[in-house]
């Protein structure tokens, strides 16, 4: 091959490795998205009879680079490219959503709960709102919040008319919660998904009420071991509720007999969660167990009342130029006994 033909096809090469390299993506992205699929394929075309170019998972970014139908062409962190159904994607807005979430999720933990089957975080408390990241079955997380939302009638089901249609409105509603994960990712989980993990022993005594949080107040000794003692707050066992909680129980140990005993309970509560337990200092009494609810009153306003344990006594704690008002629904039990 003489110079001059050499010298052209070595241009040719030049040509169609660039015109290559431009096929292959190099074009300027459009957006960024991510995975929401636990597990998805890319494809080399849009058609029904396609090779696939690589495997995307969840929460996996992607770079968009054309839209077609239903499709958009992405490439990943590793250079894979191909098309992929919009449907298994969530926007950067959606994704940046879930971030706000995880960095406002920094509240106090009211129980720990485990899912019961493979489920998603979704951005707000409703089913159609989009999700992310995937929890699969037996993940332990933190329950922070609850919300209420319509639940939505299935497709083929007509909503109950007539008589019927007050009592199925008021069972219409289900609880969500605000979880956080393991890994700090923050979404809304459906509450039926959900088990708390109410340890056993508090959680035989719940009187056909739902416990809805706990808390371990204090640890005494008993023997050669430690003891917790417990706040739980509780509610009916139906979603929908205008509140978090209606009623609290506080469980303490009684060292002589090896058994909890309810040291207070107060009910008819409005409250609002989150509740929140700390230590403070009583001076004589020593720094002592505090837990403060947040109830809201008729007028919708929301204050805060405070108890601390002096165990197994439980008073509340009244702020500077606080009324103290004897409570109509609250009794103070000593020494009941639980079989």
């Amino acid at each position: 091959m003489s110079s001059p033909q050499r010298r052209s096809a070595l241009l040719l090469l030049v040509i169609a490795t660039f015109l290559s390299g431009c096929k292959r993506g190099g074009g300027k992205s459009i957006e960024t998205v991510y995975v929401s699929a636990p597990q998805a394929f890319l494809r080399d075309r849009v058609a029904p009879v396609f090779a696939k170019t690589g495997t995307v998972h969840n929460g996996d970014r992607l770079q968009v680079f054309d839209h077609q139908r239903r499709f958009v062409k992405v490439r990943t962190a590793s250079g894979a490219e191909g098309w992929i159904e919009q449907r298994y994607l969530i926007t950067q807005q959606v994704f940046d959503h879930f971030q706000q979430l995880a960095k406002e999720s920094a509240g106090p933990v009211q129980s720990p709960a485990t899912t019961r089957t493979d489920t998603n975080l979704h951005v707000e408390p409703t089913r159609d709102a989009d999700h992310l990241f995937l929890l699969p079955s037996g993940t332990r997380l933190s329950l922070l919040k609850r919300a209420s939302a319509a639940k939505q009638v299935s497709p083929g089901n007509s909503p109950p008319k007539g008589a019927n249609a007050k009592d199925a409105g008021k069972a219409s509603a289900e609880d969500w919660w605000l979880v956080r994960d393991p890994q700090g990712h923050a979404g809304w989980v459906l509450g039926r998904m959900l088990d708390p993990d109410v340890p056993l022993e508090i959680a035989q005594y719940a009187e056909g009420q739902r416990i809805v949080a706990f808390f371990v107040l204090n640890q005494v000794s008993d023997g050669d071991k430690k003891v917790p003692e417990y706040l739980t707050v509780l509610t009916q066992p139906k979603d929908g509720l205008p509140f978090d909680f209606d009623q609290i129980r506080v469980f303490t140990w009684n060292v002589r007999r090896h058994r909890y005993e309810t040291a207070y309970r107060e009910h008819n509560l409005n409250g609002v969660l989150p509740v929140t337990i700390s230590h403070e200092d009583f001076g004589k009494e020593g720094s002592l167990p505090v837990f403060t609810l947040r109830v809201r009153d008729d007028q919708g306003q929301i204050t805060e009342k405070k108890y601390k344990l002096n165990t197994p006594i439980v008073r509340r704690v009244y702020a500077p130029g606080e009324e103290p008002a004897r409570p109509q629904t609250a009794r103070r039990v000593r020494g009941r006994r639980h079989r």
